[in-house]
């Protein structure tokens, strides 16, 4: 056990801090891929609201003429996309042309962008994502010169982007333009709309996440929602729900293998104690015999009268008590037999109780009061007669042993209904609340401190338990520690 406790809780901690640090850095993913994801959606609402004008612009007349728009980059280098935006009138409609060339990728160049006399140098790992973010801000130049942005179909947008990528929460989407003073000396931001979820005021702690759509950062939306955490929480409610409860049968299941380990160790001793009990008990009354039977036989004995009825006697005495002690223990392995059944019989309880007062106080060694009271007198009962009577002798068996002095016993017996009801009240010892739990249980005894005048085997009240419960009724103890134990079976 001292091996075993120690590294089942070792597998335990270790199995909980690898599933808690699994949900930690997947929380962390999840979070971060919902933060992309917002970015990501606001990025593409605005390339679908650039298309959506297009489109419009393609089925709008606009007058006479051409126009021609360009995204505002460099086109000599090799290793650069350019896009063109031409308008033309043919009829009542106007025809959108947008060219583009390929970016020709390089393993050794890094490809550069030049705007209005800007460098923009980008590394090799996101290349193309950054420069389609350029060149979609370059349409925007381009395109905004034509009409404007629509913030409405933007918003919309924007809550469909959410929905699919399943971040449908309330959020607050403001639409702002920065501007500055000739000398930059006042810097100032205009609302020019506010949208998003109907009645939503973002608390202290929302996020705010922001898309600039022109080149030189003045053009903004921003959108204020909750933090993502309780959302992705949310998402993953399955997955926390399913570790917890692998957690919980694991836990359930090693202690359970411990307290099954415990209990049989304690079984164990339980049974050595047994042994070594039974066998003291077992050598004494055959010592005792044996020196009576001896002394007849060898030493002339049996020539007195007086001498002779009591060697007699104590051989007598001797065997019943030896008979008694192999009844409980053929008892319980007969409990424990699939072939075990009970002869029920309906017989007047008194025909079983008033001989076997009879028989404790004969043996009882000392003074004993056993009251019996059954109403009415004739109270029937169906059992195992056999049984019924074992029962009985091993409850007034105990409350006379665990009576110091005198005993005094009440045994009443009565109905209610169609249940038999019998109480063996005691005025003894007692037993202390927390042991109470434990009496019927086997080989189990009440621990004494050091006194041992009671012998016993600890079988009697688990035979008692288990042979009422054979006949499918209960017993029920009531004690107090000094006041003495009341026993109530009900068949």
């Amino acid at each position: 056990m001292k091996r075993i406790v120690p590294l089942v809780l070792l597998s335990l901690m270790v199995v909980f801090a690898y599933q808690t640090y699994w949900l930690v850095n997947l929380y962390h993913t999840q979070r971060q891929a919902a933060e992309h994801d917002i970015a990501e959606a606001m990025r593409l609402s605005d390339y679908n609201e650039l298309i959506l004008r297009i489109e419009q612009l393609n089925q709008d007349s606009i007058g006479h003429g051409e126009v021609s728009v360009s995204a505002g980059y460099n086109d000599n280098s090799p290793y650069v996309q350019s896009r063109t935006i031409t308008t033309k009138q043919r009829g009542d409609s106007t025809i959108i042309n947008l060219q583009q060339r390929e970016v020709k990728d390089s393993a050794d160049i890094s490809p550069s962008l030049h705007t209005n006399g800007i460098g923009f140098l980008f590394g090799r790992k996101n290349t193309m994502q950054e420069l389609a973010g350029y060149l979609q801000r370059g349409l925007h130049a381009g395109l905004d010169i034509l009409n404007d942005p629509d913030f409405a179909t933007y918003d919309s947008l924007l809550r469909d982007e959410l929905r699919r990528a399943e971040l449908d929460m309330p959020y607050r989407l403001t639409y702002l333009h920065r501007g500055e003073k000739t000398d930059s000396s006042y810097v100032y931001i205009d609302t020019l709309g506010v949208r998003g979820t109907a009645k939503y005021v973002p608390s202290a702690r929302a996020k705010t996440y922001e898309y600039t759509y022109d080149l030189h950062g003045k053009w903004l939306y921003q959108l204020t929602t909750e933090p993502v955490g309780g959302l992705v929480l949310r998402q993953m409610a399955g997955i926390l729900a399913t570790s917890a409860a692998i957690m919980l049968i694991l836990g359930f299941a090693f202690w359970y293998l411990i307290r099954t380990l415990l209990r049989q160790r304690t079984l164990e001793e339980m049974k050595d104690d047994f042994t070594n009990n039974v066998t003291h008990e077992l050598k004494t009354p055959i010592a005792v015999a044996y020196a009576a039977n001896d002394a007849l036989l060898n030493f002339g004995q049996d020539t007195d009268e007086a001498k002779r009825r009591r060697y007699l006697a104590i051989c007598q005495e001797q065997l019943d008590r030896l008979g008694g002690l192999v009844e409980q223990i053929l008892g319980m392995s007969m409990e424990r037999r699939k072939t075990f059944a009970l002869h029920l019989t309906t017989f007047p309880a008194g025909d079983v109780i008033r001989p076997l007062i009879e028989q404790h106080k004969l043996k009882a060694g000392k003074p004993v009061d056993i009251a019996l009271h059954i109403d009415p007198p004739t109270l029937e009962v169906t059992a195992d007669r056999t049984h019924f009577a074992n029962i009985v002798s091993n409850l007034l068996d105990n409350a006379i042993k665990y009576s110091p002095g005198r005993a005094q016993v009440a045994i009443a017996c009565h109905k209610e209904g169609n249940t038999f009801i019998l109480s063996i009240r005691d005025k003894g010892i007692g037993i202390a609340r927390e042991r109470q739990n434990h009496v019927f249980d086997k080989f189990y005894r009440v621990p004494t401190g050091n006194l041992h005048n009671v012998k016993g085997y600890g079988l009697g009240l688990f035979y008692v338990k288990t042979m009422v419960e054979k006949h499918g009724g209960t017993v029920e103890l009531r004690s107090e520690p000094g006041r003495g134990s009341e026993f109530i079976i009900m068949l």
